[in-house]
């Protein structure tokens, strides 16, 4: 794979395949303007190399041409965070957008409309990734967060750039930072995994395990690894059909050295009505009638100090339903530990939108050492798996 840092872009047009798929609000303005602001850096190194920009993108999931999700409407917004101009065509492929392309002069930018306008982007059409092609010389992948789709300008379109496909500067620091989690991270490498599910991350757990030192589980998928070590949930959320899976992934930790942490004590409720009665039980001994809504002090505190005796960590996923107040503590205190963490040196990587939005309910998030900005990539990577569009930008596709 080649990357931007010593090319000559210069009098080239490059297309960089960019995620603006970013969130609205009520009246169709830009509502967060993070993945906009992840793709600056590339941009502005292809001007600094010489050359002008294509970008590509989708928002949303459209069922064929549909205003409501034109990027038109955060053309402007776009302009704003890149300090530069944004030009933008009506459409991504034909003859009309090829000769508005061919007019770019280096320096500027032109952002193309809706990728998901076509069908045929999302089923990886070979004609259609070929008419993207004719947009510019040079191809660049800068669109992390959708590296595992094998759509026609994230994969398909870097066939017809052999010796001249790259990855953007975002996708660069991504692909550094799975390194950091499962390969070449300072050791201790810790795992924080929580959300409700086992079977969410199953696979990345049946990985991590060969690879990290610790992993805390935390959320609901801790009482199906509770309860494959004898305890009783009460009406906690588990999943009877993988306690065999938990049994046999705390039998590969023990085995190998590896230690997996579990919460200690569990806050519960009757009901998940902020209203309810509230309780806190021993995890392992959480009555009939109750269910686990939260991590409780106890484990706040062996979780603590597990994140604070390692030098890297990465957080995915929230210890409770903290979207609710009375059960967000757990969550909030995983962020606090993970602040001090960090101004002790350790280097803290957080992924994952439940993570990341627990991060601005507390406010600022600019001390996190690395954000991932891709949900299924980062996850489908952390399993093990090549992206597809990663795979594309090997000169052996």
């Amino acid at each position: 794979m080649f990357y931007l840092e010593s090319q000559d872009l210069t009098n080239k047009k490059a297309i960089i395949r960019v995620d603006l798929n970013v969130p609205l609000d009520e009246n169709n303005k830009v509502a967060d303007t993070t993945r906009i602001e992840a793709c600056t850096e590339t941009v502005d190194k292809v001007i600094k190399l010489g050359g002008s920009c294509v970008l590509l993108s989708h928002l949303g999931r459209p069922k064929g041409k549909d205003n409501k999700l034109s990027l038109k409407q955060i053309v402007d917004t776009v302009s704003l965070v890149f300090k530069r101009p944004v030009m933008f065509h009506e459409n991504c492929i034909g003859k009309e957008a090829e000769k508005v392309v061919s007019l770019l002069e280096p320096g500027q930018i032109i952002l193309m409309e809706n990728l998901r306008f076509y069908e045929e982007e999302t089923k990886g059409d070979l004609e259609f990734a070929e008419s993207l092609s004719k947009l510019g010389d040079v191809y660049i992948n800068d669109a992390f967060g959708t590296c595992h789709r094998e759509h026609a300008s994230t994969a398909v379109i870097a066939k017809f750039f052999n010796g001249k496909k790259f990855a953007g500067k975002l996708l660069q620091k991504e692909l550094e930072v799975i390194n950091q989690i499962a390969e070449q991270g300072k050791k201790p490498v810790l795992t924080i995994l929580g959300g409700a599910k086992v079977s969410s991350k199953l696979k990345i757990l049946y990985n991590l395990i060969h690879k990290v030192d610790k992993i805390i589980i935390g959320g609901g998928m801790a009482y199906t690894f509770i309860r494959a070590k004898g305890g009783k949930t009460g009406n906690s959320l588990f999943e009877e059909e993988l306690i065999e899976n938990a049994k046999e992934i705390l039998t590969i930790a023990e085995d190998s050295g590896k230690e997996i942490i579990l919460p200690e004590d569990t806050i519960a409720s009757t009901d998940f009505d902020n209203n309810e009665r509230i309780k806190t039980f021993k995890t392992a001994k959480i009555e009939d009638g109750w269910m686990g809504l939260d991590i409780g002090k106890e484990s706040i505190e062996k979780f603590n100090k597990a994140i604070l005796s390692c030098n890297t960590v990465f957080w995915n996923g929230p210890m409770g339903v903290f979207e609710k107040e009375k059960f967000s503590l757990g969550t909030e205190a995983i962020c606090k530990s993970l602040r001090e963490a960090k101004s002790n040196g350790v280097n803290v990587i957080v992924g994952g939108g439940d993570s990341i939005a627990a991060l601005k309910k507390l406010g600022n998030k600019d001390w996190v050492t690395y954000i991932s900005t891709g949900g299924g990539a980062l996850l489908e990577s952390l399993e093990g798996k090549a992206l597809p569009g990663v795979k594309a930008l090997s000169n052996d596709y």
